[in-house]
């Protein structure tokens, strides 16, 4: 069994930044189609920007990305900072506050996660 946790981290400014996105994205799918394995996914920093886009059923990666939607958690102060809060609060998206607002990537590296970052 392998345990990880995939945190998307790159924003949406750039054609880079998506590649990031999808790479992570098909990183987790990877683990979630395995059922022996466990993930976590989640969007920290400027990645919390691409909750609203990717929940709009037209955007290119919203296929993929519902297909681990339902492992999806986002920083709770990262959404407010980067001013997607609202966006993402209209979502099923859970927010994650562990550590002063931020998830916390200590209590994944405790519970033997493997942290890779996008």
């Amino acid at each position: 069994m392998v345990k990880a946790a995939v945190v998307i981290l790159a924003g949406t400014e750039s054609h880079s930044d998506t590649g990031r996105l999808v790479n992570g994205l098909e990183a987790a799918r990877e683990f979630d189609e395995n059922p022996d394995d466990e993930l976590e996914l989640i969007f920290d920093g400027a990645g919390t920007q691409w909750i609203p886009e990717l929940e709009d059923e037209d955007h290119d990666y919203h296929e993929l990305y519902q297909s681990v939607s339902d492992q999806a958690a986002v920083c709770d102060y990262c959404a407010n900072a980067f001013g997607v809060e609202d966006a993402v609060g209209t979502t099923d998206v859970v927010t994650v506050d562990e550590n002063e607002g931020h998830p916390s990537i200590r209590s994944l590296v405790d519970d033997d996660y493997e942290i890779i970052t996008f």
